[in-house]
């Protein structure tokens, strides 16, 4: 009957957790498709390659050798090591112990032993990243944006991810106790090696079977229990990254740092003064309701996307020329705002539905400032350091495009050389018949 009634508990506690995760997660999807469409469905190979290469293969990651490498440990360790749910799932669910092992008993050995391993040096890595965060204090952790809950937030992923490896390491170390000091008994298989936990035995070979079943079933459950909490936890975490990091880096922008994309209605228009014979065919002169961006539902899917996909590292900001000159940019603070902003669109979307008609608030003004659009010095230093290619800049050039399109709010130096530009064909005040002056 108690085996029964945690099969039951097991089941719902699955169940649920699944669910909250799958409605969280169309919750974010909804909201990445409040932005305007993109096309980004051209050369899917080189894109799979992309994303192999800097999502799964972590390739820029690894630039900063140290916390790229203890990078890696954390993420291959916690996406092996987390292999064993399916395990953990079928035992859940059925109530078996170990079901794999009798399939595969040799290859079973060498797979546990190696999930201690790694659980180890995950913790080791995770140890390390808080004493880089809370000890050490980097600064890149501790600009103006990363105060309260961003802080918090990192602080717990670190926590969590150690109590999981402790856990693991714990049910393992209190399994085998049982196997060798317990093997008569019918519910704990002899299967697995544990390189690591086997030095708990001294520690736990005093106790009773009962404790030992005690603290092994505890460790088993508290280990499923935080993982099924920290699925459905990504949602209001930047660990959201874990997910997104995949989808982001295969739409990623494929063409030249250097190429600022046109706005398709003002490129239509140029096209319809300099064609003499007014042929329009195969010209796009469809009408849009503003210019640039001014809230997050002007931006692109692909930048609401960036916003979710925001690991929040600071390698951005780290390298942004501005910031480092003390300017108020932050190409972190962008992407944060970015998503705050959304998050707060949406869900008083979803309150209001149809009787929705603006909160009085947009992302330009409220959340990012006008100085921190004109500080950046556009040289693509925020996207080449990002680890998952998030294009920050794109986002400042949309609001860049609002203010000088539809408010001509530029600063006046840049007005001066738009002005020349269109009255002298150049960006210097002097007209055309004086340009070539200089050869003489």
């Amino acid at each position: 009957m108690i085996s029964y009634l945690d099969n039951v508990l097991f089941a719902a506690a699955l169940i649920l957790s699944i669910s909250l995760f799958i409605y969280n997660f169309k919750k974010i999807l909804s909201n990445i498709r409040l932005g305007r469409d993109e096309n980004r469905s051209d050369n899917p190979r080189l894109r799979l390659n992309n994303m192999l290469r800097v999502a799964f293969g972590q390739s820029k990651m690894i630039r900063r050798p140290i916390a790229g490498i203890l990078h890696l440990i954390v993420y291959v360790g916690f996406i092996i090591i987390n292999i064993e749910l399916l395990e953990i799932i079928i035992d859940g669910i059925f109530g078996s112990h170990r079901i794999f092992s009798s399939f595969f008993p040799k290859f079973y050995n060498f797979i546990i032993g190696s999930f201690e391993v790694l659980a180890l040096l995950v913790l080791i890595s995770v140890i390390i990243f808080w004493i880089r965060r809370n000890i050490l204090k980097i600064k890149r952790f501790f600009k103006e944006e990363m105060k309260g809950w961003p802080k918090l937030d990192a602080d717990l992923i670190l926590y969590f991810e150690i109590i999981l490896m402790t856990l693991f390491l714990t049910m393992n170390g209190a399994d085998y106790t049982i196997q060798l000091n317990y093997p008569e008994n019918d519910i704990y298989v002899r299967a697995g090696s544990y390189p690591i936990s086997q030095f708990l035995v001294p520690i736990l070979q005093e106790l009773s079977l009962a404790k030992l079943i005690l603290l092994e079933r505890f460790s088993w459950w508290f280990h499923i229990l935080g993982i099924f909490i920290f699925l459905n936890y990504l949602y209001y975490s930047k660990h959201l990254h874990i997910l997104l990091a995949f989808p982001n880096t295969y739409f990623a922008n494929l063409e030249s740092k250097g190429k600022f994309k046109n706005i398709d209605s003002v490129t239509s228009e140029i096209k319809l003064m300099l064609d003499d014979n007014n042929n329009i065919e195969g010209t796009d002169v469809s009408e849009v309701e503003t210019f640039g961006a001014n809230d997050v539902t002007e931006l692109t899917w692909i930048q609401l996307l960036n916003a979710y996909s925001c690991t929040e590292c600071g390698r951005c900001t780290s390298n942004c020329p501005a910031n480092i000159s003390g300017k108020k940019l932050s190409p972190r603070k962008i992407m944060m705002d970015t998503r705050d902003r959304l998050t707060e669109l949406s869900n008083k979307i979803r309150s209001n539905s149809e009787n929705f008609k603006g909160d009085g608030k947009k992302l330009l003004g409220d959340y990012i400032s006008t100085e921190e659009v004109w500080a950046c010095t556009s040289c693509n230093a925020c996207v080449e350091s990002c680890p998952i290619d998030i294009d920050p800049l794109s986002i400042i050039m949309s609001m860049r495009q609002y203010l000088v399109l539809e408010n001509s709010a530029a600063p006046s130096d840049l007005n001066n050389m738009m002005n020349n530009i269109e009255n002298n064909g150049a960006p210097w005040p002097f007209n055309q018949q004086d340009r070539t002056n200089w050869i003489n």
